[in-house]
């Protein structure tokens, strides 16, 4: 019997790779990975030049990304099938082999890999390799403290609605905000409404080629890559009342 290993690539700099991580992928025979058709995959591009020469690679190809709306009844439908097909097709690899899976970030943080996780409990042996969050490598690039003291810090989604999002940058102290992309404009209207615009931070493609770092305030009203989330750092409630 194999096994399915999912690694955690980071943030995706291959030097933040961790150490376990790094000697997984260079020691894998057979790897998968996520990607959008057409494009090589990001997780495929951190682990560039470290794979073997004779690997086997399983591209896991998304039937649909931004082409339909994410809470429309027939992209949950086709993503569902998408994840039952390979949920089964790993299955039945692992039966005599070990597959490594890579995710950038850390698997168990808003991983893809999850959905797959859920459909293969029980049915073969899951390791997972810890891999520091991609949020991580954006605040490092900021180069200060997400968080000091007693401040609360809020991971939130950009495709929330328009008023909780405003509710909840208002009722915290550090924020993240993922899935920013197409929702930019949004958040930074929440961000306005709830007072905090002044104090966010854009970071595009953290720590990979092409990085850029800017106030968000002072950006134009495009959209940003997919790779892309908004910071407002905390400011040490406790430390700053002493």
């Amino acid at each position: 019997m194999g096994r399915i290993i999912c690694c955690g690539l980071g943030p995706g700099d291959p030097d933040l790779m961790s150490v376990r991580a790094d000697r997984t992928i260079r020691a894998a025979r057979h790897v998968a990975y996520f990607r959008k058709k057409g494009r090589p995959g990001q997780a495929r591009r951190i682990v560039d030049g470290l794979l073997a020469a004779d690997v086997s690679e399983y591209p896991m190809e998304y039937p649909v990304t931004t082409e339909i709306a994410f809470d429309d009844p027939e992209y949950a439908r086709l993503l569902a099938g998408f994840y039952d097909e390979w949920a089964e097709r790993l299955a039945r690899m692992a039966g005599a082999i070990d597959i490594v899976v890579l995710c950038e970030g850390d698997p168990y943080f808003y991983g893809s890999f999850m959905h797959l996780h859920a459909r293969l409990q029980e049915r073969v042996e899951i390791e997972v390799i810890a891999g520091i969050p991609g949020m991580a490598g954006c605040w490092n690039a900021v180069g200060r403290p997400i968080a000091l003291g007693d401040d609360v810090t809020t991971v939130l989604m950009g495709t929330l609605p328009e008023a909780e999002l405003e509710r909840r940058m208002r009722g915290s102290d550090a924020l993240v905000v993922m899935k920013t992309g197409r929702n930019l404009a949004k958040v930074r209207r929440a961000l306005a409404s709830a007072g905090r615009l002044d104090d966010a931070w854009l970071v595009e493609r953290g720590t990979m080629p092409g990085e850029r770092v800017a106030r968000l305030a002072e950006l134009g009203e495009a959209e940003c890559p997919y790779f892309a989330i908004v910071l407002v750092h905390g400011r040490g409630r406790a430390e700053a009342a002493e």
